[in-house]
């Protein structure tokens, strides 16, 4: 005979919805690009450090606990980057001179080689200001992207204008949203040291005309100590309007559009201000390769030196001869 006993009821779990970031922009329609950021051969303590300010930098669009190991060479990067949608790597090595950042499109290239002249850390950059701001919030969006002194007109310029401009998802300026635009990076080529300046802001907008205790109170949502004062508007007219942060240049002030927060309402006047969230670098550019990591030399800092020197060498050999055909010229005529 069967046996009959109290059965238990299965109870089903439904799994957690896994949340991943949009392939696709919904607004634009293109591709949101991808990075990996991490590191090839031994980093020191500070190189470590700066590895995790770019990964954060790069965010949201980017893997921040990335593990590597030391058996991983590029082709494993490479596998897992095309199941992910990663389009771009940005590779961090030393040498026994000194320390270079490579970045490269995948899976084909180009690979631009730079070499990191100056660095500084986000946590040094903020050890130097007085009220450093760096809020977990602005991370959530990825950040803009200005160039500066790049039209120059030679190739290798345009390529790596056109490699930063890509590594960041691109905005449209009649749908991007106020609230997204909270981080900035910076890059500025110098033509006589042909350096170029890679720096990271966040900008913040404040009301003109709102003295910091107000913006203050109307963010925190805290009553504001007023035992010390005769009325209320002493709180208003004690520190006067305006605050010695905010920039006194129009041109430094928009009218917003629509409302950004609790304090920037739209129809009025904001200031703009960055600060420097870090990290900041001198990056050299010394060689640009077709493929990803290997494949034709399209440009070299180094040949294209030889070959001023030897225009120079050439100039003076040329000078040298004259001078000896001026002096063969005028011992005949003596």
């Amino acid at each position: 005979m069967a046996r009959i006993g109290n059965r238990k009821k299965r109870i089903g779990f439904s799994k957690a919805p896994i949340i991943r970031n949009p392939v696709v922009d919904h607004v634009t329609g293109d591709k949101i690009p991808k990075s990996f950021v991490f590191s090839r051969g031994k980093l020191s303590g500070s190189l470590k450090q700066l590895l995790k300010d770019l990964r954060e930098l790069m965010l949201p669009y980017t893997a921040l606990k990335l593990k590597e190991k030391k058996r991983n060479n590029l082709k494993d990067f490479l596998n897992v980057a095309g199941s992910l949608g990663v389009t771009h790597f940005l590779m961090l090595s030393k040498t026994s001179s000194s320390p270079y950042l490579r970045v490269a499109r995948t899976p084909q290239g180009p690979t631009l080689t730079f070499k990191i002249e100056e660095y500084s850390l986000a946590l040094d950059v903020a050890k130097s200001q007085i009220r450093p701001r760096r809020p977990p919030e602005i991370f959530k969006s990825p950040p803009l992207i200005v160039l500066s002194g790049f039209g120059t007109g030679e190739e290798h310029l345009k390529l790596t204008t056109i490699m930063f401009q890509n590594i960041f998802p691109a905005i449209d300026i009649n749908t991007v949203k106020l609230s997204s635009c909270q981080r900035i990076v910076l890059l500025n080529f110098d033509k006589e040291t042909k350096l170029i300046d890679f720096r990271h802001y966040s900008i913040r907008l404040q009301p003109v005309g709102v003295s910091r205790k107000l913006r203050k109170f109307v963010l925190n949502h805290q009553a504001p100590d007023l035992s010390n004062l005769r009325d209320v508007s002493d709180f208003v007219t004690k520190a006067g309007y305006g605050s010695e942060s905010e920039p006194d240049d129009e041109a430094s002030t928009v009218t917003l559009s629509s409302d950004l927060g609790r304090v920037n309402k739209a129809s009025t006047k904001s200031a703009v201000t960055l600060q420097e969230i870090g990290p900041r670098m001198k990056l050299r550019l010394i060689k640009i390769e077709a493929g990803l990591c290997a494949g034709g030399i399209i440009f070299s800092e180094y040949e294209n030196e030889k070959k001023a020197q030897n225009q120079d060498n050439e100039g003076e050999d040329d000078e040298e001869g004259d001078d000896d055909e001026e002096g063969e010229e005028d011992e005949e005529d003596s």
